[in-house]
Formats: structure tokens, sequence, C-alpha cells
């Protein structure tokens, strides 16, 4: 086969302060940076993402790839008009040149732009426009995926990572390759059937290390086999007010009967375990007590999530909520050099680092007050006595369970300590879901007693094995651990804010 394959990664939060505009994607900061033709094929073929997945799949059965453009950026607010167009301009325009059997795209799922809400289902329209009705098109989502009726309307077929951590990037892109093998031997167009749950589930629930969401998708993976239906559940990123936000069964297969029985059996499970999901959520200062009580008695650090200001989730990671619980409570003194947070976004402070050099004790400002789901201002910058302990340029090759082969570009970045506190402060922002991310600026995780993560869950893929305890805290940030207190203005009169 002779496959036309782009990709297109983007996660809106559309109540988060910052938009990604075109240099977002440009620069990709935590993902690749916008590459295309051969060009993507090289930067993208080794990495954990579904395109590396999906190429390394491909390449192995002899297909012939034709690569059109790969764009992807932090999680944020909507991404621009001008930055969807020139995605879609450009993969639409390849896709005009013809010359290819089937299609493959690297989605996420859950972008809106300002002028499209649904930005996946859009692409997809404007492709079809171009492939026709009959051509067979593969999608792979993020877990996080709000799947819409465009979406199921214009993709043959579409597979959802099963984890949170992703760890399965690549095996979802793998299993696409998989589905479109099956799709072109078939010789027919597949069955789909999809039901969306009347109720948003909130992102520190969805994590696949822990129950329910552990079981079912272990069971989701089991049906999968044994029906021969391709079975997805994307459990929805609940800060996107627009009216199809939210989790969504789906599958896909060559007996309709089959596939509707498959989706409906997975929906029941996932209703009848409706109050399972559930939050356990710590104040900033009764965080950091639990968390310094435990590491007295531990030989592994605890980790607090400061989950509302994580920039996978469209925070700008550079609130204090958590800095100040810190130096209230004492935990650098109790713990010298011993507890760290990362990573703080503020590239005026990183800059004055550099400037003055490693081993310079400066009067220093960081952080930011930014307005919040709530309306209200997050905690003021710290300021006081830093020491500069380490420089960097930002370019930090990662190596852990869902970053392998990545390569984070986080610009002039610099490690400080304020009272035995060590903060990792970048220029760029990319949540804490690695520990290379704190041991490019001279922090080794396993050695401190607490740390602190500006991130929700996908630090848990990398953290967990060397984690005594992990904590999650809510200092005021952009991004709502309970999707209930979100302002929405669009959600159906029939979905619930809460499981």
């Amino acid at each position: 086969m002779r496959i036309f394959v782009a990709g297109f990664q983007h996660e809106t939060n559309t109540f988060a302060p910052s938009p990604a505009d075109w240099p977002a994607f440009e620069s990709g900061s935590a993902f690749p940076a916008f590459s295309s033709g051969e060009a993507m094929l090289d930067r993208l073929g080794g990495t954990s993402l579904p395109m590396g997945g999906f190429i390394r799949a491909a390449r192995q059965r002899g297909w012939t790839l034709l690569p059109s453009a790969w764009a992807g950026a932090s999680p944020s607010a909507h991404v621009t008009r001008d930055a969807f167009e020139r995605i879609a301009d450009h993969i639409v325009a390849d896709a005009r040149k013809g010359g290819f059997d089937v299609v493959y795209l690297d989605l996420h799922g859950a972008a809106v732009a300002e002028h499209v809400d649904d930005a996946e289902g859009e692409l997809l329209q404007r492709l079809r426009a171009v492939i026709g009705a009959t051509m067979p098109l593969v999608t792979s989502l993020d877990l996080h995926a709000n799947v819409t009726r465009r979406m199921l309307q214009h993709a043959n077929a579409m597979s959802a990572y099963r984890t949170y951590p992703h760890v399965d990037g690549a095996d979802t892109g793998a299993r696409c390759a998989d589905l479109l093998a099956e799709l072109w031997q078939h010789g027919r167009p597949w069955a789909t059937h999809q039901v969306r749950l009347p109720f948003l589930l909130p992102l520190n629930a969805q994590c696949t290390m822990m129950e329910p969401a552990r079981g079912v998708y272990e069971r989701l993976s089991e049906l999968d086999e044994r029906s021969g239906v391709r079975l997805s559940f994307a459990m929805g990123f609940p800060a996107a007010d627009f009216d199809e936000c939210g989790p969504v069964i789906f599958g896909h297969g060559p007996d309709a009967q089959a596939v509707h029985k498959a989706v409906q059996r997975v929906a029941n499970e996932v209703m009848e375990l409706r109050r399972d999901w559930a939050l356990d959520l710590l104040s900033p200062a009764d965080a950091v007590q639990r968390a310094l009580a435990l590491a007295d008695r531990s030989d592994k650090p605890v980790v607090i999530a400061d989950t509302q200001d994580n920039p996978g989730a469209g925070a700008d990671s550079n609130t204090t909520g958590m800095l100040h619980a810190l130096r209230a409570a004492g935990a650098g003194r109790r713990h010298p050099g011993q507890v760290a947070l990362g990573l703080l976004y503020d590239p005026a402070a990183a800059g004055i680092a550099h400037a003055v050099g490693i081993g310079a004790e400066i009067d220093l400002s960081v952080g930011k007050a930014v307005r919040c789901f709530d309306g209200q201002l997050s905690d003021p910058p710290v300021s006081g006595r830093f020491k500069v302990l380490s420089l960097s340029d930002g370019v930090v090759p990662m190596h852990g369970p869902m970053t392998a082969g990545g390569t984070a570009h986080l610009g002039l970045s610099a490690g400080v300590e304020i009272e035995g506190i060590r903060v990792n402060l970048v220029s760029g922002q990319c949540q804490m879901l690695d520990l290379d991310l704190f041991r490019f600026l001279g922090v080794e995780p396993e050695r401190m007693k607490l740390l602190v993560n500006k991130s929700s869950v996908h630090f848990r893929a990398a953290f967990t094995p060397i984690a005594s305890h992990i904590l999650v805290a809510v200092a005021p940030g952009p991004m709502a651990a309970n999707p209930a207190t979100l302002p929405w203005t669009r959600l159906p009169a029939g979905v619930s804010r809460i499981p």
C-alpha cells in the first residue's frame, strides 16, 4: 500500500489563559517541532508517539509512506485561526497531489480552534472531500479525545490510547497499521457504533494505573480480542467548553451487531462504576504537611502533583501556590537541598540566572499571579534570596516510559535554591513527566525527600517506581481538578459535570 500520513496534536483547554499560535507549533516545546516531507519521517520514526509506532509498523510490512506534515503544540487555550489554517491547508494541499491508496492521521482528538470547535472533525471533513468517500482513512487518538460525530463520520476507523500516563502511544500507532491492513483486506466499510456518556470524568480520576480505569481498560482489551470488534474508550478532556465534550466509547468491525453489542457492554460497565471515579485532593498546606510527615519515615521521595497548574492540560506552569506552601512549612530547612519543584516557567528569571552565573546569590522574583478558572488570581510571585546552582540551554533528551526517544526544548533554564528548596526554572512549557526534567539541572529525584511536580497524571509513569507516596494538591491555577467547578456555558443539558 501507498499511505498518506500526517499529524495534528493539540489538547485545548478553552478556559486556559494562553492560545496556541503558529510559533507554538513551529517550536513544539515538549512535542517535536513542526516537520514535513521526509524530514517528518526522520524526526518521528524513532519516537514513542503514535506516528513513530505507525512508521515502524508500516516499514516492517513493506508499505510506502507519503509524508505530508506533523504539527504538535503543548496544551493551552484555543488554537489560533492562523495556526489551524496553516496546518490544515498544508495537509489538504498535499493530499490533492494524490498517488496513495489509504490515509493515516496521528490526531489528538481534543483540539478547539478559535473559529472551529471541532478542529479534528473539520480537518477530516476537508480531507475526505479531497480523497473521496471510499478511500480508507484511519486515525489514532489520545485517550483524552473529545470524540465528535464528524470525526466518526469521516474516519473509517479510529483507535485511542488505553493508558494514562500515555505509555502506549507507539502501540496505538501500530494498532492503526493493523486496522488499515484489515480494512484493506476486507474491501468494504466497517460498521461503527458509539455511546456518549452523560457525565465528565476528572483528569486525576482517569489514571489507568488505578481503579476503576485500570480494570475497565483491561476488560476492554480482552473483549476487543475475543469479539473481533476494535474498541476504544476516549475518556475526554474535561475542559473544552463545547457541546461534544466528554467520554465516548466507540468501536468498529465488519459485523454491525457484534460492534453494537461490544460497545454497549463497555458503556454499561462504565455506567455501573459511575460513583467510583472519586477524587482525593488536598490543599497546598495539607499536602505539604502530610508529605513531610511521610518523608520523615521513608527512604524514597514523596511526590506531590500540582495538578491545577499542569501545562499538559492548558496551564502555563508558572503559579506559586505550592512554593509558598513549601516555604511556609519550612520544608527546605527541614530537608536542605532535598526538596525540589519543577518545572516553573519563568523566562525572565531564568535569563537573570544566566546573566549572573552559577554560584551567584541574588534577590529574585519567580512565578506569576495568573487568572484562574474561577476568575480569581493565583498566589503572588515568590520573592527572596536565591542561589544559582546550575544552568542549561534547555535541550533535554528524555528516556522515560512516555518520552523515550523524545527531546524537550525548554530554552534558557536554571536550577535555583531558596531556603533549601530547589526550583527548576525554564523558558519553555512542559509538564514534569520525566526524571530527566529534574536531572538536567542537577536534581537527582531519587535522592530527594519531597518533589513537587507540575503535572496531573503523566508524571506517574516515571515517578511511581521511585516514590514512597503520591499526593495530589489543588493550589490555585488555571486547570480545574474538578470539572464541576469550571464556568461551563455550552454543555448539553443532559451532561453532568461530575460522575
